[in-house]
């Protein structure tokens, strides 16, 4: 679609004729991806150059258009309003208890349905390669707009209800593989260089912020049964009172979906006319050899690991945050404070970290070494705060507060890092491959961890330890980890 979108002037390449190593157009669907990779010339190790001196090197420009901020912005909205709707019911689920019948198994399924729906996330893999972002971004955000609507129908029967919003999670959590794991894809096929972290970050974190919005939107519309809520609640008809609320946060989060989706609908190009960077513009492996590669590379399935199991602890860990913290006397609007900042503050970090690491190139690892040690130690802080009846440390919102915020700030804030990672370890691997088969793994995880919680939900000790646990080993993997920038050398040494 790019190009009749374009002036002649605009179509004029930024880039030189190609060179048998670095063709310059995007390649064709259909046409034979293989290339030889970068990861042939680039030296491995830290560094870019020989030198060691990655900071002076400049990458060669290519063609940017005013517009990639345009879908950056529609993308990371579609990812928001994802993460809301897959995280509206755990931070209301004493809400929901007591105004839908809702069970623990029920408040648990309906968060596990988010890396269920991660399941079929190589197909969507397979399209966004075949069939570009386009297609694949419209699909999957149609997904979400029918089960918002799902979970809007008015039927009287409760059990009807209750599985047609178990059918609306599933959807939505279908459009999850898209969301999670697209970002290094549009950033690279859009934004040069010294931008590409950022944009990663924007794309990536944005769907985090979400779930982050959810944690302050439901407790603060949806009253809480014990009368936490700031919403008074009419004597007499509490039940029905909150679950008008409920249908009214339902309601508003279908509205939102569906005025994002047409926006999508109206304007989202799969590519520009004319590539970024030289990076943007060499061709990659196919879809079935992306795989062979990964899976054969050992340094891939070690970081893949390092980020796997820590974000897919966290994420189970925070989709029952407010269940987390009811045996420490915690009301349901505080823990949505608590799970609103550590994500927030996440976001707004790793953001910055993103864009640090665009003007300081080859630290990759440095930054997540330094990230994961602090997630380590607020995990324990947090842990150690929790068994009040082996370490009798005194529990007050200002240590919740800060160990919660904490580890969601250092966690939240590396997956832009990770992801921008995977991509130069791996390259000439697509983006979209690399980055689904991580989240897939992260998915994993967190589904294994929330199957455990639906059996044992009565006692928390176990389900808390398993955060230090997973961001200690995340950091010893890190540590033994071998970083090379394959796809930067491309851009930065390889002349056009």
């Amino acid at each position: 679609m790019g190009l009749d979108w374009s002036s002649p002037e605009e179509r004029e390449p930024l880039l030189p004729p190609p060179s048998p190593a670095v063709p310059q157009q995007y390649p064709q669907h259909g046409q034979s991806r293989r290339a030889p990779g970068p990861s042939r010339m680039a030296p491995r190790g830290r560094g870019l150059s020989p030198v060691g001196n990655p900071g002076r090197l400049s990458p060669t420009p290519g063609r940017v258009y005013g517009r990639r901020w345009l879908v950056l912005l529609l993308f990371s909205l579609l990812g928001f309003v994802q993460g809301l709707v897959w995280n509206t019911w755990g931070p209301i689920q004493n809400s929901a208890r007591q105004a839908l019948a809702f069970s623990s198994l029920d408040i648990a399924l309906l968060v596990f349905w988010g890396p269920i729906g991660f399941v079929p996330c190589f197909a969507f893999m397979w399209l966004m390669d075949k069939k570009g972002l386009r297609i694949t971004v419209l699909l999957t955000s149609f997904l979400m707009v029918v089960g918002a609507g799902l979970r809007c129908v008015p039927v009287s029967d409760q059990e009807t209800r209750k599985w047609l919003i178990h059918g609306g999670q599933l959807l939505n959590g279908l459009a999850g593989p898209t969301f999670s794991s697209a970002a290094p894809f549009l950033s690279t096929t859009w934004f040069s260089p010294d931008e590409r972290a950022t944009a990663t970050a924007v794309a990536s974190l944005i769907g985090y912020l979400g779930g982050a919005c959810a944690f302050l939107v439901g407790p603060l519309l949806v009253p809480g049964p014990n009368s936490t809520s700031t919403i008074p609640l009419a004597p007499g008809s509490s039940s029905e009172h909150i679950k008008d609320r409920i249908e009214a946060v339902l309601y508003a989060e279908f509205g939102i979906v569906a005025l994002i989706f047409c926006a999508a609908l109206a304007y989202f190009p799969s590519r520009p006319p004319f590539p970024p960077s030289v990076a943007a513009a060499s061709q990659r492996l196919s879809y079935r050899r992306s795989f062979c590669r990964l899976l054969s590379n050992p340094r891939f399935l070690m970081i893949a690991l390092a980020y796997a199991i820590p974000l897919g602890v966290f994420s189970g860990w925070s989709g029952v945050l407010d269940w987390v913290l009811t045996p420490a006397h915690i009301s349901q609007v505080d823990a949505g404070w608590i799970g609103f900042w550590s994500i927030v503050g996440g976001c707004v970090f790793g953001i910055a970290l993103a864009r640090f690491a665009d003007s300081i190139r080859g630290m990759l690892k440095l930054i997540l070494l330094l990230l994961l040690s602090g997630a380590t130690l607020s995990s324990i802080w947090f842990t150690l705060t929790s068994l009040t009846t082996v370490i009798h440390f005194r529990v007050t919102a200002a240590t919740l507060y800060t160990s919660c915020i904490l580890l969601g700030v250092f966690l939240n804030s590396s997956v832009p890092i990770f992801f921008e990672l995977f991509v130069e370890t791996v390259y000439p691997v697509p983006e979209g491959i690399t980055c689904g088969v991580v989240t897939f793994l992260s998915n994993m995880f967190m589904g294994v961890l929330l199957f455990f919680l639906t059996f044992y939900h009565e006692e928390f000790s176990w389900f808390n330890w398993c955060l230090p646990g997973s961001c200690l080993l995340s950091l010893l993997l890190i540590l033994c980890f071998r970083e090379s920038y394959d796809r930067l050398y491309l851009d930065v040494i390889v002349s056009v």
